[in-house]
């Protein structure tokens, strides 16, 4: 029984950890919010969203490793205590997107 516990205590600390950020969903940003806007203008946005997705991106994977090991060590996700960067991540992957379909109804890329 004890043995029961103890193994759904390490799968409930392991779940608390901060997620990759492959695994996190784009949030939903209007494409509408870029039209108007000329090719050149979009590809600018495009590159400068494509950093921030990256930067954060970076952010939330090392969030991630120091979860994974403060969890093997201590048993706690430190995420869960100083936070994680999965909001920004998900925010600038629905940046790229809506950029991406922006450029796409510009005529931009076909």
């Amino acid at each position: 029984m004890i043995k029961i516990i103890a193994l759904l205590a390490c799968i409930s600390l392991v779940a608390g950890c901060a997620t990759r950020p492959e695994s996190i969903p784009a949030s939903y940003v209007s494409h509408e919010k870029y039209s108007g806007r000329d090719c050149g203008a979009l590809a600018l946005d495009l590159s400068n969203a494509r950093d921030e997705l990256q930067k954060y991106s970076k952010m939330q994977d090392t969030t991630a490793n120091v979860d994974a090991a403060s969890v093997f060590f201590v048993l706690i996700p430190v995420s869960k205590l100083s936070g994680d960067h999965a909001g920004d991540v998900a925010k600038w992957k629905g940046e790229v997107e809506a950029v991406d379909t922006a450029l796409i109804k510009a005529g931009c890329k076909k």
